[in-house]
């Protein structure tokens, strides 16, 4: 993978305007934050938060993305089965941990990621780590920029939409990075939050695993 060439808005002000606007989300919602830890704590159990480790932008060093640790508010029990094993996602999927997911509130941790410089407000969803070796060339491309809290492809149907059509977003979104086009995402990101559009794929509790796109 290459590092892509930045340009001005990128380069000077995309990442210092990140920082600052990390910081005062966190500042200003700190009393929601503290208010949704007590309520996953005694709806859904402990640890409060989810953490996983996800790819973020390729380095220059590695060519490689690097991995770091994503935080969100946990939106699921640990409910098992007789034999210990873990439910499927639906039915540890509560109507608490529901309203977490359509609301985006369970993302709001992700603040700390945008503050620590592993993700951006907008850029393509960090993903899993094992969908790195399902990726054709051209969609591997997402991982040229940092990660984002929302994207152009949850702009445009969020879990509503195929793989292959946000892939396609993804890569479209990091040819043509401006600030006014971060701007329309945002706006758009918060119009289907509020109408609580493209939450889901239809039969899965978010969006089906990506396996790999067929062969053209």
């Amino acid at each position: 993978m290459k590092h892509k060439a930045y340009g001005p808005y990128e380069a000077f002000v995309k990442r210092p305007l990140d920082f600052f606007l990390s910081l005062l989300g966190l500042v200003c919602l700190s009393p929601l934050l503290l208010v949704l830890s007590v309520l996953v704590r005694f709806k859904l159990g402990s640890p409060v938060f989810f953490r996983q480790e996800r790819p973020g932008r390729i380095k220059r060093k590695t060519g490689e993305p690097g991995i770091f640790t994503l935080y969100k508010f946990r939106t699921m029990t640990d409910a098992r089965d007789a034999a210990g094993e873990l439910l499927p996602d639906e039915e540890r999927l509560t109507g608490f941990g529901k309203f977490l997911r359509s609301s985006s509130l369970d993302e709001l941790p992700e603040l700390f990621n945008i503050l620590k410089g592993d993700m951006a407000i907008v850029g393509p969803r960090p993903l899993l780590v094992r969908y790195l070796s399902r990726y054709n060339q051209t969609q591997a491309r997402r991982h040229e920029v940092r990660p984002g809290l929302t994207g152009l492809a949850q702009a445009s149907g969020r879990n509503a939409i195929t793989w292959e059509q946000k892939f396609d977003l993804d890569v479209r979104y990091v040819d043509k990075i401006t600030f006014f086009g971060d701007l329309k995402i945002i706006a758009k990101t918060a119009r289907s939050v509020l109408k609580h559009e493209g939450i889901s794929a239809e039969g899965e509790a978010t969006m089906g695993e990506f396996m790999g796109s067929p062969e053209e």
